[in-house]
């Protein structure tokens, strides 16, 4: 059976400083061993997610909030500043993609290395090194590390957030920890404030309703951090949204409204690489691809199976529940799928399986386990050579998405459609980001402009419509020079500059 050095979470009474057990169970383990883990993930994302990439269209729009480089593109009720303060270190002064993606991967690498940190002596370090490496490992954690995206930052806020409060709950002399749970908290908050809800809904409850976790200090940390983290949003649902339920409604109205929608199938079909399925048809991946996604909440139960057996289940119920709350919207509650979207689920349950699998393969006295050690090799190996075949053909498709944006501003540029500069129509927005030029849109998500607007701009500044092919200009940019730009059809307006190779 694998030990664990935590003490006793639930029934735990401390009316003193720690002592000699606790101290131990604290400092138990080598983090060494977790940061090479670290170490490993960020070198795997500089190896197979190029650092030349380009970026995507959502992190156009989060980089430009804080680039000198090209004007802010328009921002939609659901997305929150933390990234771009995130990436503002290095998108406020440079516009290199390059050092923007090994940046991200170095943070990303020290974020997986707290976050696991904070676990030791919950679990022993050979369990949250497994834990990390299959994590790490994942294709869409890879492909999402390096990249100017939320999903990843409240993957890591939640690992730190559960550890720190159960250690909060251990240990009521640990001064640390619930400033960890209020940091942790406002980080997930600060990235996806919606989010942040959902994953921390099961300690709110637990500190409520569990009598020997109604500890202030904790709760407060809990709900201070989240309130630190959103104050920016809420303040800002105010000011440019008209308030905070009408934020809260535009948001939902851009995901297609909320409710009750099984989107289960929309997960599985975007395991094989989509990174947004919306709408979310075609066929299913191969059941090679998706297997991994059946087996991994059967050796989660198995290991909440074993915590119970050890009689130690108060953390790996906590971490169930938490990974449960975090799927909850994007399994149940919407009507698309990116799998970037459950990053915090398999945070959350990585802990659990590993726990799993470290029993299976070390367990002594055993006739079996030659055949069990065999087999989850072999499942291991089998795994990772999926993760990275995926992974191989996201980077290769999107890396040559990207580099179509770009040459589409390349010909912009060649037909004297230069910054400052307005783009509207297709795929405007991350286009747009690559030629320097403001976006502007009469409808839909990102609308923020009308057509007077859009004609008035064109009198003195370059200003162009982007189509696809087959797709007529709107009525105003009949008459503008049409041009062909990759796979887009480009209309430029007359005058300033524009329509003048």
């Amino acid at each position: 059976m694998v030990k664990t050095l935590n003490v006793p979470l639930i029934g735990a009474r401390r009316h003193g400083p720690p002592d000699r057990a606790a101290r131990v169970s604290r400092h138990a383990g080598d983090p060494r061993l977790l940061a090479l883990v670290a170490v490993a993930f960020t070198v795997a994302q500089l190896v197979f997610v190029h650092p030349a990439m380009g970026l995507g269209w959502d992190e156009t729009v989060y980089v430009s909030q804080v680039s000198p480089h090209t004007p802010a593109a328009f921002f939609s009720a659901p997305r929150a500043r933390g990234v771009s303060l995130l990436v503002a270190p290095i998108a406020s002064w440079s516009s290199s993609t390059t050092l923007l993606r090994v940046y991200l991967a170095l943070l990303s690498g020290l974020g997986l290395f707290v976050a696991l940190r904070v676990w030791r002596g919950l679990f022993p370090v050979r369990v949250l090194a497994v834990a990390g490496a299959f994590f790490a490992t994942l294709w869409v954690t890879l492909f999402y590390g390096p990249q100017a995206m939320p999903n990843y930052w409240v993957a890591v806020g939640a690992l730190v957030c559960v550890g720190c409060f159960l250690r909060a709950q251990a240990d009521r002399w640990d001064r640390a920890a619930p400033l960890g749970v209020g940091l942790s908290a406002a980080l997930m908050a600060w990235m996806r404030p919606t989010d942040a809800v959902w994953v921390t809904l099961p300690l709110l409850v637990a500190a409520v309703a569990v009598p020997r976790w109604r500890r202030a200090r904790p709760l407060l940390a809990l709900v201070a951090g989240l309130l630190a983290g959103a104050a920016e949003w809420i303040v800002e649902a105010y000011v440019g949204y008209g308030g905070l339920g009408q934020r809260l409604a535009d948001g939902s109205r851009i995901q297609g409204g909320l409710g009750w929608n099984i989107a289960i199938g929309d997960q599985l079909r975007s395991l094989g690489g989509r990174a947004l399925c919306r709408p979310c048809t075609g066929g299913m991946p191969s059941p090679g691809v998706t297997a991994w996604w059946f087996v991994l909440p059967l050796v989660a139960a198995l290991g909440l199976v074993i915590a119970v057996k050890a009689r130690r289940p108060a953390a790996t119920l906590l971490l169930l529940a938490c990974a449960a709350t975090a799927s909850t919207p994007y399994l149940f509650m919407i009507g698309y799928a990116a799998p970037r979207f459950l990053l915090p689920f398999y945070a959350l349950l990585a802990i659990p399986v590993a726990d799993a699998l470290v029993h299976l393969v070390t367990v002594p006295g055993r006739p079996w386990r030659p055949v069990i050690v065999t087999l989850v090799a072999l499942g291991l190996a089998g795994h990772l050579a999926v993760q990275f075949a995926v992974l191989q053909d996201t980077v290769r498709r999107t890396t040559d998405e990207h580099r179509g944006w770009a040459a589409t501003a390349t010909e912009l540029h060649r037909l004297g459609v230069r910054p400052p500069c307005r783009l509207t129509g297709r795929q405007a927005v991350p286009i747009a980001y690559y030629t320097g030029c403001a976006s502007v849109a009469t409808a839909g998500h990102n609308a923020n402009a009308t057509r007077a607007s859009i004609t008035r701009d064109a009198r003195h500044m370059p200003v162009a419509v982007l189509t696809g092919p087959g797709v007529k200009p709107p009525g105003y940019a009949r008459d503008w020079a049409p041009h062909r730009a990759g796979r887009l059809n480009v209309y430029v307006a007359p005058g300033a500059g524009g329509g003048t190779p």
